[in-house]
Formats: structure tokens, sequence, C-alpha cells
């Protein structure tokens, strides 16, 4: 019974249209009054990274930087009511923030035009001296940058400006980083990331040079290596010569050291040896051998054939 009394009291078309303009309301003016509420400084939001600024009939009032839900109201009484009438709240934000400056001309100690980059981290510390101090701060900080790296590296050898830009980049940041400060900025890093030349014949001949330079670092150390090359192996060939002739010298000992022991163990054996040797000798020598029986008496003409016509023939002899 109790829940058909209730779907029977929520079918009421009255309580319907209650409940439908009681939405509406709640959605329209629900903003509605938490707009006013902002706009009249009883509330405001602070995001991160962001500090508020209040001023009051041309004078600063005071400033929010703590992230999340504040009141003006809170913070500085009753006159903050008269803000939205009679002054202005400004946002600045304290995030860090990056900036590449290209192409700075400068030129070396040697005439040479040459383009510098520099890259540079700033965060806003004051916001009251950033927004007062100066009209255009981002502006006045990027010349300054420029100004102090130009008249730093300007005159400068072009060696010590291609290879020293970590300490160039600590003195740009000194010279920069008083006047920085004066217009609520807290620089970061300061780095020169580039230093080009902006002449392309001197790059043309630059490149050239570095080339022929190498060219002639690789030829020298080919020649140095041929030359190591053939020092190694003249030292081997001579080794290798002085150990034939030692062998060689070693040779002869060697065998009459031989041949005596022969000698003593049968004469003999000795007579065989050294008449194979002469054989051997006589075989490797291709001489043309003449070989007549024992005891045989004929007329022998030796060499007849090798002998040239203009000579006649040679003498006979009898074997």
């Amino acid at each position: 019974m109790q829940t058909l009394s209730f779907l029977t009291a929520a079918a009421d078309p009255a309580n319907v249209f209650g409940a439908a303009i009681a939405a509406f309301l709640g959605l329209t003016c629900i903003p509605i009054v938490l707009g006013l509420g902002r706009a009249f400084g009883i509330y405001t939001i602070v995001s991160e990274c962001e500090t508020q600024v209040y001023t009051l009939f041309g004078k600063v009032l005071g400033t929010i930087d703590e992230a999340g839900l504040n009141s003006a109201v809170k913070q500085f009484g009753p006159k903050a009511l008269l803000i939205p009438f009679f002054g202005k709240r400004y946002h600045v934000s304290t995030a860090l923030r990056q900036h590449y400056l290209r192409s700075q001309m400068v030129n070396s100690e040697e005439g040479t035009p040459m383009g510098v980059g520099i890259w540079y981290e700033m965060q806003v510390n004051e916001p009251v001296d950033y927004l007062f101090v100066n009209s255009n701060p981002d502006g006045s900080l990027q010349a300054n940058v420029a100004s102090s790296t130009i008249s730093t590296l300007s005159n400068l050898e072009m060696e010590k400006m291609l290879e020293d830009r970590h300490s160039l980049s600590r003195t740009v940041r000194r010279t920069v980083s008083p006047l920085s400060e004066k217009w609520g900025y807290r620089l970061g890093s300061v780095y020169i990331r580039k230093v080009a030349f902006t002449d392309a014949q001197m790059v043309h001949n630059i490149t050239e040079k570095v080339v022929k330079r190498l060219v002639q670092v690789t030829s020298a150390m080919k020649q140095d290596g041929e030359n190591r090359v053939g020092l190694i192996q003249s030292e081997t060939a001579n080794k290798v010569s002085q150990k034939m002739a030692e062998a060689a010298s070693k040779r002869p000992e060697v065998v009459g050291d031989t041949l005596n022991e022969i000698a003593k163990a049968d004469a003999e054996i000795l007579d065989a040896v050294i008449e194979v040797m002469e054989t051997e000798n006589l075989l490797e020598s291709d001489a043309e051998l003449d070989v007549l029986p024992e005891g045989t008496q004929i007329l022998v003409q030796l060499g007849e054939r090798q002998r040239p016509p203009s000579l006649g023939p040679r003498s006979k002899a009898t074997s």
C-alpha cells in the first residue's frame, strides 16, 4: 500500500511540474549566484603557477598566489568589494618559460660574420614589478639578452667562440640578470646553442680545406702503414736469411762429421757413399758423357758436334 501511494504521488502532474521548476532554477540560479560572487570578489580561484594582482584607485592592493579557492574579502577586507568598480584584477603566470633567439649577428676578431642562437629560461618572481615597472618586459628581456650576447661574443677569436660556449653562456647570464630582476623576472639557464657561419662562400672554403686536410691525413696514415709493413717484411727477410745462412754453414760440418763416422766404421762404405755423391752431382749438372768400353782401342772424336765449323776438326785421341 505504501509503494502504491508513492507511485501515485509521483505520477501527480503537479509534483512533476514542481520538480522540473526546482531543477531549472537550480541549474540557472546557482551559476548566476556563483558568477556574481566571483565578480564582486567574494571568492576567486587561483590556478597553479599563477598570481593574481589586485589594484584599487590606481594603487596595488595586494596579491594572491596560493593555488585553490581564495577570498579577496578575506585577504584585503571589505574594501575588496570596491575592486570590481574602482579597481582591476590581473592574472600573471609564474610558470617557467623558454625562449630561443635565432641568428644574432656578431663578428669575430678576424672580421668573420657569424650567426649565434641563444636559448634562455625565465620566470616571473615579482608580479607587481612585472606589471608596472616595464610596459613590455618580455620584449625588453629579449632585447637585453640579444644585446648582451652580441657585446659578449663580438671581437672574440673564432676558435674561442666555437669552443668556449659554456663560459660565454655564463658571462651572458651574469650580464642580463641584474636588469631582469628589476623587471620582475628571474633568469634561469642561458646557453649559446648554435654558432654558424652566415657567408656561403666562406662555408664552402672551410669545407674544402677540411676535405683537403682529411685527404692529407688519410694519405699520411696510409703511407705510414705501408712503411711499417715494408719495415716488418725487411726485418723478417733479414732474420730468415740469417737463419738460412746459419743452416747452410752448419751443413758441411754435419756432413763431415757423418763421413768421418762412416770412415771409422768401414772405409768401403765411405768409398761407396762418395762415389754415389759424385754420381748425383754429375747427373744434376746435365753434362754430356762419352762412355767407352774398358780395354777398347778406337779413335774417338770428342765434342765434335759442339765445336764451331770455323775452328776445324779437333785433335783425335786414342783411348
